[in-house]
């Protein structure tokens, strides 16, 4: 397999730009004819022209002439052209409906959708597809009236018009220079929904969202989030929209979650459509944090984009920690940070310690598409984050508008935001860059210890070593701190000549103490508050210094995180005790912990947060020698033995919280809002306990699910917490639910996620049935997620010791990459947890993936991923 590695050292501005870009597509059946007229600017005179493209060349003119060209391995290159300003007419030919791979212009539904970021728009035409160049665009976009009477593009409608073969034409206009990787068009017979919002200067904004008729009724909330997000981004960053429509298309067959084009956002349906009896609470939530986060980068990404894609996190990032702001000012704000940290310990700390650990800058890639990861994102965010955390509200604010006032209309790095931040409150944050370059999640060890009236806090961190550099520089850490006593108070501290409650200690050297002083009792530091770095922290706290954190501390992602740790020391216990054959622990400390959580005065959302036990993952994330079965036993025998303790307390906690849900008004009982969902939460997690303890209860549940599945949020927790049961009740209700929404698309996927999920015996014989299930498709993104994402992270069946978990991912991986390599890439990376695994399951995931990377024609996308975990270079 041929690799080509592409290089952040050796960026080289373009030689050619792109002034203005005229577009004109004749959608024909079956192929698509695209002209563009591109108004093109030598920067380095002399050089060949270089077009990156693989769609049918049909013509290539310069100032109105033929020229010739030499067309090879996607680059169209042009000599001799002219030093001046000149004309470029490129005409090429696509077929839509043969785009499996859901990027460039491609058919779903029978409309027409583009995907073009990050190199999609050189499957529409030939162009210098890179974001650093920026074109103001014209789309003049032609169609039969009948089968496609909705044409859209990025900006504002100038012109249309009819033609009297039944055709019709309409053109846009975006008064914006974008990349081509912002560029959109949707064609289509697509229902509307209009609302309006009026910015904080007055102007009046038409809002348009795009979806099938039948879908048109579940908008609502998605338009309402859309609001809200524009509110809120006038208030808090005093940003205003810019153009004089904002519009949302939604489809089914979309390989991400949603794009920020211009003006022209297109979501997965997933993202934009929910009522109460389709959607979950968690699914509302989704919505509201994705439309806010595609609007937000009008700004953070559109306005100011990406010089390469390898400052990708500079859009990405800064947009992730914009909507986790907008979503904890929405709801619960610890919630919504617990919920944010569970992510990253899920997903982006494995990917740290694993073999395609990246930094948040890559320094080099073979396949942009796997970039889109939860390190850029989810990280990338953590990294913005501690930036709010270094400088504070009011400095955080001061370098983002000295970051728009500096870059507004530009293609920049991180390093620019950096400076900005830097240079906006007059500190040096050079050692700071070190959390774009250095991969991998940084370890602190601390100790503490009281000496002549001050405590004493002495960090260690390390960097662990990662495929790209073995050797760390010490980097800039912030440690939110605050004191308790041994009662549980809150204790005053001087630090940097303040007497304070809590303080940020910025670690910057490879050991450092902190002097806390004016400290005259014993006291337990609370460390890391609210998560003030993603870094993982070791303190040697004895069990009742984290049962007094859990009950007093006044941080409550301190009180969590101290009950993370005593779960997981717990499932440890366990572990060992299966080892070893002996009886179980009673695990006094945990349980003493867990009565005053299940009897203590909470917040529901937090109180069900607080029950959450660390995932597998979570478990083994820093073992070698991993044996998956045995975690995820050790975690069951626990989840069990607290089920069977709190009974009682399970059934009262059950009943108090239906009792809230039916106290309120009978027209928004079901409907989303965050106070009675976090009741529900609560109610689940009790109803979920109660089914492991009481295994009659099942009967109880299928005599009266109709009346307790009042909306999908408690439909899909009962379903979820019977999903394992060998009894037929399951595969009674299972069969119902499926029956019931069988032409609902994205409950459909809810029914082929719960199939993939459910630890039977007999699962992954009902998964390879699902597969020529009717509602299925594998070539819809949304469907394979579902279905085979689910079944990767299905711990006792994908881990299976006969290897039948690994072959069947396997076979799914190369049978998708033949048409749609981003979603293969996607599912392959369940694999990447190979070489941690003890050496026979290692033996047997090693073979298969083996297999994937001799199949024939393997992608850039899967073959990069399978190379560096089987330690190719």
């Amino acid at each position: 397999m041929s690799k080509t590695i592409h290089y952040l050292k050796d960026y080289a501005a373009p030689a050619y730009r792109i002034l203005k870009t005229d577009l004109h597509f004749d959608i024909l059946e079956p192929q698509t004819i695209v002209k563009s007229s591109l108004t093109v600017q030598p920067e380095r005179a002399g050089e060949p022209l270089v077009l990156d493209g693989s769609a049918k060349l049909l013509s290539v003119k310069v100032n109105g002439r033929v020229v010739d060209y030499v067309l090879e391995d996607e680059k169209l290159t042009i000599a001799g052209v002219p030093s001046e300003n000149f004309t470029l007419e490129v005409e090429t030919e696509i077929l839509p409906a043969e785009n499996k791979s859901l990027m460039g212009l491609y058919a779903s539904g029978g409309n027409l959708f583009t995907q073009c970021e990050p190199e999609g728009f050189r499957k529409i035409t030939f162009y210098i597809d890179r974001p650093d160049v920026m074109s103001k665009f014209t789309t003049t976009i032609v169609a039969d009236k009948k089968r496609y009477p909705v044409l859209l593009s990025n900006g504002n409608k100038i012109d249309g018009g009819e033609f009297s073969d039944g055709r019709h034409w309409v053109k846009w206009e975006d008064p914006f220079a974008k990349p081509s990787y912002l560029f959109a068009l949707v064609a289509g017979d697509l229902a509307v929904t209009e609302d309006y919002f009026t910015t904080m200067s007055g102007r009046k904004v038409k809002i348009e969202f795009y979806t099938t008729e039948t879908d048109k009724p579940k908008v609502g909330f998605a338009v309402e989030s859309l609001k809200n997000a524009m509110k809120w981004d006038e208030i808090r960053f005093g940003l205003e929209y810019d153009l004089d429509i904002f519009m949302v298309v939604a489809v089914g067959d979309f390989n991400m979650g949603a794009m920020e084009n211009k003006g022209l956002n297109i979501f997965n349906t997933k993202f934009v459509l929910a009522n109460s009896r389709t959607a979950t609470d968690t699914d509302f939530e989704g919505i509201e944090s994705v439309v806010g986060h595609e609007y937000f980068h009008n700004w953070t990404g559109n306005r100011v984009t990406c010089r390469d894609w390898f400052q990708l996190s500079l859009k990405e990032g800064l947009t992730v920690f914009r909507d986790q702001e907008f979503s904890g000012d929405r709801a619960s704000r610890v919630v919504r940070r617990i919920d944010n940290v569970r992510m990253l310990r899920l997903f982006q700390f494995p990917e740290d310690a694993g073999p395609t650990a990246h930094p948040v800058r890559p320094a080099s890639y073979e396949e942009m598409n796997n970039f889109y990861t939860m390190t850029v994102y989810e990280k990338g965010a953590e990294v913005v984050r501690m930036y709010h955390t270094l400088l504070g509200e009011e400095g955080f604010q001061k370098g983002m508008k000295l970051y728009f006032q500096r870059h507004d209309g530009q293609a920049v790095t991180c390093d620019d935001f950096r400076a900005a931040m830097a240079d906006a409150n007059g500190i040096n944050l050079d050692q700071f860059a070190l959390w774009y370059s250095q991969a991998g999640t940084p370890v602190l060890d601390a100790q503490g210890r009281l000496k002549d009236g001050a405590f004493e806090l002495t960090i260690k961190q390390t960097i662990p070593a990662t495929p790209d550099m073995a050797d760390k520089q010490p980097m800039m850490i912030p440690v939110k701190t605050g004191l308790l006593n041994e009662k549980g108070e809150a204790v005053e501290f001087e630090y940097q000549g303040k007497r304070v409650k809590e303080a940020v200690l910025v670690l910057t050297e490879a050991e450092q103490t902190f002097v806390l002083g004016g400290v005259n009792e014993p006291v337990i530091p609370s460390l890391l508050r609210d998560f003030s770095a993603p870094i993982t922290l070791n303190y040697p706290y004895s069990e009742q210094e984290l049962a007094t954190l859990l009950a007093a501390d006044e941080n409550e992602f301190a009180r969590w995180e101290a009950a993370q740790t005593l779960y997981h020391r717990a499932i440890n216990a366990n572990r060992q005790a299966l080892a070893e054959g002996r009886p179980l622990p009673e695990h006094k400390a945990l349980m003493d912990a867990l009565a005053l959580v299940v009897s203590g005065d909470f917040d529901p959302a937090f109180r069900a947060i607080l029950l959450q036990m660390p995932s597998e993952t979570d478990v083994w994330a820093e073992e070698e020698n991993i044996d998956p079965i045995q975690v995820h036993q050790a975690r069951e025998a626990l989840l069990n033995a607290v089920a069977v303790k709190f009974l009682p307390q399970w059934r009262e906690l059950n009943r108090q919280a239906a009792e809230q849900e039916n106290q309120a008004d009978a027209a928004v009982r079901y409907e989303y809002s965050p106070e009675l969902a976090g009741w529900r939460t609560l109610r689940n997690a009790c109803r979920a306990f109660i089914l492991r303890a009481d295994a009659a209860h099942i009967e109880h549940v299928a005599e009266n699910y109709e009346a307790m599945a009042q909306n999908m949020t408690h439909e899909w927790d009962i379903l979820s917490a019977i999903n394992s049961n060998e009894s037929e009740i399951r595969d009674r209700l299972l069969t119902k639910f499926a029956d019931k929404f069988a032409d609902d698309a994205l409950v459909m996927d809810k029914y082929f996620a719960l199939i993939a999920s459910s630890r039977r015996k007999d699962t992954l014989q009902q998964v390879q049935t699902a597969l020529s299930h009717p509602k299925f498709s594998i070539e819809n993104p949304n469907k394979a997620r579902s279905l085979l994402i689910s079944f990767s992270r299905n711990i006792p069946h994908f881990h299976a010791e006969d290897g039948s978990g690994y072959r069947f991912v396997a076979d799914k991986v190369m049978e998708i990459d033949r048409f749609n390599p981003q979603v293969a890439a996607r599912l392959v990376q369940a694999f990447n947890i190979c070489n941690k695994l003890e050496a026979n399951r290692k033996a047997v995931m090693t073979k298969e993936l083996q297999r994937i990377h001799a199949q024939e024609g393997l992608s850039k996308d899967v073959g990069e991923i399978v190379g560096k975990i089987l330690n190719e270079k």
